[in-house]
């Protein structure tokens, strides 16, 4: 069976469509004889062919046109559906009328045809015409017994994976539809919380209540669940988790609703369960009016544009319609990743927006003002920073020269070439730091504040000592962990829960904040819209969460046990393995309690202390000799001094500056 199936898909189309022609002007015939013996009897004395030829050679000659203009031969028979039933049915009715028309017409000169007969011919047609092709559809899909699990003294294990499908919608049948075309898995159930199809039958499956999930689990014996709820909340999505989480099934799901609605997935794009989902908070409808606000028909400028928070935010500036977006990369892999995802768009919706790839570094200066003098820049989003911490404890001079003379340089270019609006992405690391990661971003942070506050600065490292006419609006935006970012714990435990563990936490009492990376582009371009010069804003990152918490969760919901001194049969262990190098057990957002609230519920301003820009370039300069000097023990007094609340564990030291001390 399997040979002749192959061999019927690997036939040209001409050659399907003979066979189809053929096939159903036999299947006309058969009707037609079957309405006479069902109308007259079976009587060796009377042969319908014989007495009604011309009926037979008529019949198809209406029939088969019809079938043709109605694009029945264009339908794939393997994905079969209503529409090519509901064509059916018009193409049927139509040729039985029109025969009916010749018969009463042309029976008047021959031999009479009795009036029910078409009646008969035509129900039969349907049944017979229609039947025929949903059984190829079954035949072709190699799932003759769909429904067979509910069948007496029918079983089958075919070696497919089988899954329960939560949500008996309009996307849990799609889902069904598409696992049975493409034969992965097996769907023997569905889930819904709607009591009124409870133990019905939809797409052949048993309609099964959350409270009896461990029956349907002994009954069908499925291995995993299919979350098909695109549409649904995240907080309702963390409920169904959370009782997900005590059965021994891998929890995974279909795409939300907006990645559906935007073509980006299909339904049958099975992935993990969104963390987002187990956080369980809606994020904040935007305020278009501070989306649009500095984007709009203008000039904007991403650095660190191939990054996890600049892509992000370079996919939503897009979508927000500037006349031209420049995408500032140091890494060309990065950089053509992002630039490959936003070109096909622009080009298929014919898109105004003008994309500029350009590679460069924020360490110098003159690129910078360069790009945006050409081409005249209004916005600039500076997402450009080394964000890993105990990767930054040990480069000191990196992630000096990255995060604070970088900053320093963008935002000086943005001064001297005129842009109106520079925003900052910070982070929580940059209060009350005790890591070199967190410091720098805290004095990228008191460089745009010190600058914001001058009219008319003399730059940093200008000999001239010219003063500069200040026309840029300042502002940064702090926030927490993004879920999926670079450096993530999210990518990790998924990696290690794939490796078979163990899942590696630093401390049994470790917190984050974590935002998706979407909500936190938003909000930062939001906020960004906000300020009137020098304000730090605040994104609400919801309660902190216990690392060892998500943890366990995770590994619940990939169906698997957590193997501890209670359960040495567990499949998968947490070790902790110490807090690393400048690592806090919890981050804060604020530096103290001023703080006050904005238009937007999930943005808030905070008035911090800051330098004058004159004592501020003293410190930056100390700072930068001390670096060029590898004065590691000076670099971390003068964070100490400038870095309100710096607190370093110990010593800090830079691998290359220690193993140059060690060479002869």
């Amino acid at each position: 069976m399997d040979k002749v199936r192959t061999y019927l898909l690997g036939l040209r189309w001409w050659q399907k469509r003979l066979i189809q022609v053929a096939t159903d002007t036999v299947l006309v015939w058969l009707a037609l004889l079957l309405a006479f013996m069902i109308r007259l009897g079976i009587d060796d004395m009377y042969n319908p062919v014989r007495v009604h030829l011309w009926l037979f050679i008529f019949a198809p000659l209406v029939s088969i046109p019809l079938f043709i203009r109605f694009g029945m031969y264009r339908a794939v028979m393997r994905y079969f559906g209503n529409d090519a039933l509901i064509t059916i049915v018009k193409a049927v009715s139509l040729s039985s009328l029109i025969l009916t028309v010749v018969v009463y017409w042309y029976s008047n000169h021959q031999a009479l045809v009795p009036r029910s007969i078409i009646f008969i011919y035509w129900w039969l047609s349907l049944l017979i015409i229609g039947g025929l092709r949903l059984c190829m559809r079954q035949y072709f899909m190699g799932d003759w017994f769909a429904a067979a699990q509910h069948v007496p003294f029918t079983s089958r294990d075919d070696g497919l994976t089988k899954v329960a499908i939560y949500g008996a919608g309009v996307a849990g049948n799609q889902l069904v539809a598409a696992l049975r075309m493409g034969r992965m898995m097996r769907p023997v159930a569905f889930i819904d919380d709607d009591p009124s199809i409870a133990y019905r039958s939809i797409s052949g499956l048993q309609v099964y209540k959350p409270k009896h999930i461990q029956r349907m689990i002994n009954v069908t014996g499925a291995q995993e669940i299919l979350l098909a709820l695109p549409s649904s909340t995240r907080a309702r999505r963390r409920e169904i988790l959370s009782l997900l989480e005590g059965f021994p099934l891998h929890v995974r799901s279909v795409p939300n609703f907006t990645d559906l609605a935007s073509g980006r997935v299909k339904v049958d794009d099975i992935q993990e369960v969104d963390i987002a989902d187990l956080l369980g908070r809606d994020a904040v409808p935007a305020q278009t009016n501070l989306l649009e606000r500095f984007i709009k028909d203008k000039t904007v400028m991403v650095t660190g544009a191939g990054g996890s928070i600049g892509s992000e935010l370079c996919r939503q500036i897009f979508s927000l319609g500037p006349s031209t977006l420049l995408l500032f990369e140091h890494s060309e892999f990065n950089l053509y990743s992002i630039l490959s995802e936003l070109e096909p768009p622009a080009c298929q919706q014919a898109m105004s927006v003008k994309l500029l790839p350009i590679l460069g570094s924020i360490r110098h200066q003159e690129k910078l003002l360069d790009v945006m003098k050409t081409w005249k820049v209004d916005t600039v989003y500076h997402a450009a920073a080394y964000k890993h911490v105990p990767m930054i404890e040990h480069n000191i001079a990196e992630g000096v020269l990255n995060n604070v003379i970088g900053t320093l340089n963008t935002a000086q270019a943005a001064l001297q070439s005129g842009v109106s609006n520079f925003v900052l992405i910070s982070s929580d690391k940059a209060v009350r730091p005790t890591n070199v990661m967190g410091s720098t971003k805290r004095l990228a942070e008191l460089t745009l504040q010190a600058l914001s506050r001058e009219v008319a600065p003399v730059l940093f490292g200008d000999a001239t000592n010219i003063s500069r006419v200040n026309k840029t609006r300042f502002t940064m935006v702090r926030f927490g962990n993004v879920l999926g970012s670079s450096g993530s714990v999210i990518p990790l435990f998924h990696r290690q829960i794939k490796a078979g563990g163990p899942l590696t936490v630093t401390h049994p009492k470790i917190t984050r904040y974590f935002m998706t990376i979407p909500e936190a582009a938003q909000l930062v371009i939001q906020a960004g819209s906000m300020g009137q010069g020098g304000d730090v804003f605040v994104l609400d990152m919801g309660e902190p969460v216990k690392i060892v918490e998500l943890a366990e969760k995770m590994i619940h919901l990939s169906g698997l046990s957590i193997r501890s001194e209670r359960n040495p049969q567990g499949d998968i262990s947490i070790e902790f393995t110490g807090l690393r190098p400048g690592e806090k057990l919890y981050e804060e957002l604020l530096i103290g309690d001023n703080v006050v609230a904005t238009d937007h519920p999930m943005i808030m301003a905070a008035r911090e202390d800051h330098l004058p820009w004159d004592v501020l370039k003293l410190k930056l300069n100390d700072l930068l000799s001390a670096v060029e000097a590898d004065d590691y023990g000076r670099v971390r007094q003068l964070l100490r001094e400038t870095v309100n609340g710096y607190a370093p564990d110990g010593e800090i030291v830079d691998w290359m500056s220690q193993q140059r001390r060690l060479e002869p």
